[in-house]
């Protein structure tokens, strides 16, 4: 269905897309550089910018399949307008604006995912929403914490059996520089998923205006303009969360801190590669909890992990709620 939309307006709500997509890389800089700064491998400086490097180079690894499940999987492109586009991206962006202020780490993605849910909702009810691509994405929620807990508990393991005969300074030494790579990995992964969440978005909004068709291949700027907001996004960084995901969920040396990105980084590349949408939070935090529970449960400050968790379990119904009124907004000033 092709809406009568004006380029202004069409201009306005892709930079809006972009916008988020800049606060997604600023919001979710912690996730990817946390424990590589937190374990003193690197400045804050430099490991920002080798993140926002990695951000943009996955233009070139991962095919578009997470762009497809946002654009095509989530909501009915017959219900997608310009005033529901505005509504979940004002959603998103005022849950990413919470959460940075009281540095919790949340899921950019899932605050986007719930803001498409709010204003669909909002305009045409629970009819407009695909089961089969929001059914993927919630049990993700679950599983994509499960699994960086699960791979990062495993590579501890196996690093603690492969180095067992190595002295603590040997092990510190070797790991300092293997984080580099496995930083660099979970950067790679960053980027690759999350910034198609937002081309995926701008997909929606072209098409459901006439500028695009379902059938056309996603236009070369919106890849290129998507990969650079969110670099440019990791580059300033989200230094309220660096604290938080680095330290205060488990204390990390550098052998656990490569553990944790390379158990994150292989999470992402398997749901990249399948065209999930998954929070790159919830993988590092379950990552990161997953190595301090390899050497003991009371490794974990349980209680700060608790209220990360409930922030996961906020975040859709918070950014939907708020998607919804600013839907109704949209409606009187677009």
């Amino acid at each position: 269905m092709t809406l009568q939309i004006s380029i202004y307006s069409l201009a306005f709500l892709v930079a809006l897309a972009l916008l988020f997509d800049f606060m997604n890389g600023f919001h979710d800089a912690a996730n990817a550089i946390a424990t590589v700064v937190s374990t003193g491998v690197m400045k804050p400086q430099t490991a920002v910018a080798m993140a926002a490097f990695f951000n943009f180079v996955a233009v070139f690894v991962f095919q578009l399949k997470v762009a497809t499940t946002v654009g095509k999987g989530t909501i009915d492109p017959m219900v997608v307008d310009h005033y529901v586009v505005f509504g979940a991206l004002v959603g998103a962006i005022f849950w990413n604006l919470l959460t940075w202020y009281y540095g919790i780490p949340s899921s950019s993605s899932h605050a986007l995912i719930g803001g498409l849910v709010g204003a669909a909702v909002a305009k045409a009810g629970t009819g407009a929403l695909i089961g089969s691509g929001l059914i993927k994405t919630i049990i993700f929620i679950v599983l994509s914490p499960a699994l960086g807990f699960l791979f990062g508990s495993i590579m501890m393991v196996l690093v603690s059996w492969l180095f067992v005969r190595s002295t603590p300074r040997r092990v510190d030494k070797w790991f300092r520089r293997a984080q580099l790579v496995s930083a660099s990995m979970y950067s790679l992964g960053h980027g690759g998923n999350d910034a198609q969440k937002t081309m995926g978005i701008i997909w929606m909004l072209l098409i459901s205006a006439g500028y695009s068709t379902a059938d056309e291949h996603l236009p070369t700027w919106v890849i290129i303009c998507c990969y650079t907001a969110i670099s440019l996004g990791t580059l300033f960084g989200g230094w309220r969360i660096v604290k938080t995901m680095g330290q205060k969920i488990t204390k990390l040396k550098p052998v656990g801190g490569f553990c944790a990105e390379t158990g994150g980084a292989i999470t992402l590349f398997i749901a990249t590669a399948i065209g999930v949408p998954v929070s790159t939070t919830h993988t590092i935090t379950g990552a990161i909890v997953g190595v301090g529970a390899s050497h003991r449960v009371s490794a974990v400050r349980w209680g700060v992990a608790g209220n990360i968790v409930w922030a996961w379990v906020l975040t859709i119904p918070a950014s939907a709620f708020v998607a919804a009124i600013a839907w109704w907004i949209g409606k009187h000033i677009l």
